[in-house]
């Protein structure tokens, strides 16, 4: 099984959110003190390989370092990142989605946002700020598995 995984951090650079997409259906997000080793073993189970953008150069080293769970080391990892390149699409996961017309609500929120929103969420309470927060990273994970289906169309010849 293919899981999508993205994370979300703080401005101290802690994980505040792990979260991971299994298609059709499955979604889990880890949300602060629930990311640790053994929550993010398990929300793992079942998976092969993991998929990210980015993530062989920000998510997998971050993870290794905050809760010591290598996944290189246990999951054949994939960063989707690399794969743009090949095609010629270059620029973060928000600027490549804009290029094939991936959609997403969470429009104009990136990641210096989504770090003041885990603020006003930890500051204040602000469960406004969490909900946006969460959406935000449900529609990255979400949006790897649409971009994967997009590139392999590339590939087949199905789309230019």
């Amino acid at each position: 099984m293919k899981a999508y995984l993205d994370i979300e951090t703080s401005f101290r650079g802690e994980i505040t959110i792990v979260g991971i997409f299994c298609p059709p259906d499955r979604m889990i997000q880890l949300v602060g003190d629930e990311v640790n080793w053994t929550n993010l073993w398990n929300a793992l189970e079942g998976v092969a390989s993991i998929l990210t953008y980015n993530g062989s150069r920000f998510d997998l080293p971050v993870i290794k370092r905050a809760i010591q769970l290598d996944l290189n080391r246990y999951f054949e990892c994939r960063d989707l990142m690399y794969d743009c390149w090949r095609k010629n699409l270059y620029g973060g996961l928000k600027r490549v989605e804009e290029q094939l017309g991936i959609e997403r609500t969470s429009k104009g929120i990136d990641g210096w946002e989504a770090m003041r929103l885990w603020e006003r969420f930890r500051l204040y309470g602000d469960e406004e700020a969490l909900r946006v927060l969460l959406e935000y990273n449900r529609e990255d994970v979400v949006n790897l598995h649409h971009l994967e289906s997009y590139l392999g169309e590339v590939a087949a010849g199905k789309k230019d």
